[in-house]
């Protein structure tokens, strides 16, 4: 079958530096890959295309880019599960939130610094056991969908957070950090936690949920995140408007049902944290232009007692 690949291209070496798509048309098969199309571009049609491939296996991750606008490994994405049903191209793009070298290849430096940020190793402290230590089948079982990380990036490339924000860890560095936090044979958790505590750590995830939807070894990043945000308040860390968010939204949900929308942000920041306030007059206008001004009264909902129940069931069993 013929298959019309849009190919998003980019040369360093070009005197205009901007990228811009083309267009090849190959002939595939049903059973090929978006990795089998650019490979076969590669070695009949164009040479000078660039992209990382490596396993062909999903294995080692070097193939990960966006492929119809989401992040994916190229050499698992069959051709015919991507393929637009009104005929149109299939767009292949090079991973987001990292630079671009050529083409389809982007530079990991960014990520392995964040990666390397939350010191991704066994810290076992300075006591040694005299024998072997036989870590609890439990506790790795529960750690085996985080090691099954392939570390290709598909996370960070559509993590939204990232878009914004350069000083995020991401998800990647987050789950890998919080594979280490809930290893047994770790001592480090204390200092670990305190780190994700500040800015760009566990607080700033705004769970939209695109890293699950991404990651092709279902290692659910942003589940870990919300594990790590328990463990740092558990830990003692409360007192930061990230841990004052959590605690207020769940609060309100408790007594009344709903989120008091109006309290939710003093509640976070502070009420005397006065450049927060300041930075959200913008933001009450808007929403007051718009329509979209939280009630003043905050009312409890009818159905506030059941919701109260499943607070309590939760609580209990902690």
């Amino acid at each position: 079958m013929e298959v019309i690949l849009k190919i998003q291209r980019f040369d360093p070496e070009s005197t205009d530096l901007v990228s811009h798509f083309q267009e090849y048309q190959v002939e595939l098969t049903e059973s090929s890959t978006v990795l089998d199309g650019l490979i076969k571009i590669r070695e009949e049609d164009d040479g000078t295309l660039s992209l990382r491939c490596s396993c062909r296996a999903a294995i080692c991750g070097s193939c990960a880019m966006r492929i119809n606008g989401e992040a994916g490994l190229a050499c698992n994405t069959k051709i015919i599960d991507v393929m637009p049903q009104d005929g149109s191209p299939i767009t292949i793009e090079p991973a987001g939130n990292l630079p671009v070298i050529k083409d389809l290849i982007v530079d990991f430096q960014p990520f392995w610094a964040k990666f390397k940020a939350v010191e991704p190793w066994l810290q076992p402290g300075d006591i040694q056991p005299e024998g072997e230590y036989i870590a609890p089948e439990e506790d790795m079982v529960h750690l085996a969908g985080v090691v099954s990380c392939i570390l290709c990036g598909a996370c960070v490339s559509d993590c939204t957070v990232l878009e914004v924000d350069d000083n995020f860890l991401g998800p990647a560095a987050l789950a890998k950090a919080y594979r280490f936090s809930r290893d047994p044979r770790d001592e480090s958790d204390a200092q670990r936690l305190a780190q994700l505590n500040k800015p760009g750590g566990v607080w700033d995830c705004t769970r939209c949920m695109k890293c699950v939807e991404v990651c092709p070894k279902g290692v659910d990043p942003m589940d870990r995140i919300m594990l790590l945000r328990e463990k740092v308040m558990d830990a003692g860390h409360n007192n930061t408007s990230g841990a004052r968010h959590a605690n207020a939204f769940a609060k309100f949900l408790k007594n009344s049902g709903w989120l008091d929308e109006l309290k939710l942000p003093i509640m976070s920041f502070g009420i005397f944290n006065i450049k927060a306030m300041i930075g959200l007059i913008p933001l009450g206008i808007k929403s007051q232009l718009t329509g979209k001004r939280p009630p003043i009264f905050h009312h409890k909902l009818s159905s506030a007692k059941e919701i109260k129940k499943i607070f309590e069931k939760v609580e209990s069993k902690k």
